[in-house]
């Protein structure tokens, strides 16, 4: 059995805590469940927090579907990850300009919108 595996079913408040108390929570060398169990178990403990999940390969792709936004990776692991996305970038360097450029110009819509 695997750490996650144990803490997610032992200790999932506990665990939960851990991870929202965090800026961020970076999960490699791990199944492909047990990427989408992290996120699924922060979804739960936290109904303010929301989720993002960068992922470039076919492993990423329940993480991506179980998180709130998902970012696919175009790149040498295939393009799985990228078509189950919210959003595609091409590489991991055109991460910052999507979430505060377009991210801010989608936010200034949506409140204007409401």
């Amino acid at each position: 059995e695997h750490a996650i595996d144990w803490l997610t079913a032992a200790r999932p408040e506990r665990f939960a805590a851990v991870a929202l108390a965090a800026s961020a929570v970076i999960a490699c060398r791990c199944r492909q469940e047990q990427k989408a169990q992290l996120v699924r178990l922060v979804r739960t403990h936290s109904k303010e927090a929301r989720v993002l999940a960068i992922g470039d390969g076919a492993n990423d792709v329940a993480m991506i579907r179980a998180a709130h936004v998902g970012v696919g990776i175009a790149g040498k692991e295939g393009m799985q990850a990228v078509q189950n996305s919210d959003f595609a970038i091409g590489q991991f360097r055109f991460l910052r300009r999507l979430l505060f450029v377009h991210g801010r110009h989608n936010y200034r819509r949506l409140s204007l919108l409401v």
